[in-house]
């Protein structure tokens, strides 16, 4: 047996980290503060027989996923059937819907009627999209960003023009697309890495290619499946893990983390590796002359937004939904103005409605529907259960309208909100934030927060806010990263 080596977190990162680790030899030991593994991919189930993932609900990039279970192994097909959605999902604007076909030619030729030219030019989008995910995904996500200089590759020099660095998303887009519908289907993706379009690089059109070129898929019984077989991965290599156990402190000696406060009392390591959050890992854990970084800098970071859920059972089954909609009536422009730039609530609120019960028969009882809700808000607002139920009543009003229903709400038999401040209770989440820190230019690659500390030798940190960011791909890749940093400094 090697080191030992703690995993603070058991998020995709933290069980990520700890399954890697152990490959690599170690013993490996997973603290969760809460009584269940997942982070933000946790599920719970309800009394009435409804099953709720409580995070991620688009299963992109598949080949990424794939790649931590053969790394292992094994397959995902091994642990949870997944299938293919098609439409991918559904687009709700002012006018009318918009259904996204699983076949690429099918995608094409809806484009065209559109907008003229736009199946050709969409064609052509996705030939250079595929390029910065190819390169992206494999050569520049993978690398521990310590120093620019782990980008001097020759490959990467000279890859370094087409993946458009420099430019932004919003402009590249309409470079090919002028019709508002398109553009809009095109910037969706990019807010998930928690910035406008307009301030999001263009290298970020690999999101579109892993998304609607790969496909759109769900993991039959939800995302905790995946979360249920990484743990097992885990346990495999001998990983041991510990829930309901809260770090307290990292026990800092001669500029090493030698040990861990847990229930006030301290329990010795060779390495750290923190897949919590890393701000209030930094601000809650370690004595102040052994952070990376002050309160001062986590203020004046970009992070992505928080966001407001609503969790529902629904006693009959509701039609003209898909498993997934976005509700865009409203001016994504604004919305995301309100986010980034004014931090307030939104006036005009775009949201998203999962519906996994019409894929998915054993997410709800028989004859009824799983609903999870989410509008994207600022970080750090005030919540309030008035500003929750106001926006519930707008997006059911919305939903109603959608589906050509009416009172739903009287067919409510389970409702659960979750907003900023139980981001902060459940995940010690700076400002409330759900997705991490924004992917802008200025928080790229060796600009994120750093993957290690230092100040301490052997502390290193994983997840979504340091590299390479937000998102269940990038997050299996950041714990792997880190384990291989802790693993180096151990050998």
């Amino acid at each position: 047996m090697g080191s030992k080596i703690a995993i603070i977190g058991s998020g995709f990162s933290g069980l990520s980290a700890a399954a890697y680790a152990a490959q690599l030899g170690h013993e490996v030991h997973v603290y969760e503060k809460n009584a269940t593994h997942g982070g933000r991919a946790r599920s719970f189930q309800t009394e009435n027989g409804y099953t709720f993932d409580m995070g991620p609900s688009w299963y992109w990039m598949p080949d990424i996923i794939e790649n931590f279970f053969n790394d292992f192994g094994r397959k995902a097909s091994d642990f949870y059937e997944l299938v293919p959605l098609d439409p991918q999902f559904e687009m709700v604007f002012a006018d009318g819907v918009m259904a996204i076909p699983k076949d690429f030619d099918e995608m094409k030729a809806l484009f065209e009627q559109i907008e003229k030219g736009a199946g050709k030019k969409l064609d052509d989008f996705m030939k250079d999209a595929q390029y910065k995910y190819e390169v992206g995904m494999q050569d520049y996500v993978t690398k521990p960003c310590h120093s620019w200089w782990e980008f001097f590759s020759l490959k990467i020099l000279n890859s370094a023009l087409k993946l458009d660095l420099l430019s932004d998303f919003s402009t590249f887009v309409r470079k090919y697309f002028s019709h508002p519908k398109l553009i809009m289907l095109m910037e969706f993706p990019v807010i998930f890495l928690g910035a406008a379009p307009k301030d999001i690089p263009a290298l970020y059109s690999l999101m579109n290619y892993g998304g609607y070129k790969l496909g759109t898929w769900y993991p039959m019984g939800g995302f905790i499946k995946i979360i249920e077989a990484m743990h097992q991965i885990a346990l495999d290599q001998g990983v041991t893990f510990h829930f309901e156990a809260n770090v307290e402190q990292i026990i800092v000696k001669d500029k090493e983390a030698t040990a861990l406060l847990i229930k006030g009392e301290s329990t010795g390591f060779d390495a750290v590796v923190a897949s919590s959050d890393y701000a209030h890992t930094e601000r809650r854990l370690l004595a102040k002359e052994f952070r990376n970084y002050d309160d001062e800098y986590w203020e004046k970071r970009t992070f992505a937004p928080s966001c407001l859920i609503f969790y529902l059972g629904i006693k009959e089954k509701i039609p003209n939904l898909k498993h997934h909609t976005l509700f865009f009536e409203n001016d994504l422009e604004l919305h995301t103005k309100e986010i980034y730039d004014d931090k307030k609530w939104p006036t005009k609120p775009l949201f998203y409605v999962c519906c996994p019960s019409k894929t998915d028969d054993s997410v709800a009882p028989e004859g009824c529907e799983n609903l999870f809700l989410l509008m994207p808000i600022a970080t750090g607002i005030e919540d309030s259960e008035q500003e929750r139920e106001k926006y519930f009543l707008e997006m059911m009003e919305r939903l109603e309208k959608h589906t050509k229903t009416s009172n739903l709400s009287s067919k409510i038999e389970y409702k659960r909100s979750y907003c900023i401040d139980d981001f902060k209770e459940d995940y010690n989440a700076y400002a409330g934030n759900a997705y991490g820190l924004a992917n802008t230019l200025s928080q790229t690659a060796v600009l994120k927060p750093s993957l290690r500390n230092k100040k301490v030798k052997n502390l290193f940190y994983a997840g979504q806010l340091t590299v390479p960011g937000p998102g269940v791909p990038p997050s299996l890749i950041s714990g792997k990263i880190a384990a291989i940093e802790a693993h180096k400094k151990l050998n």
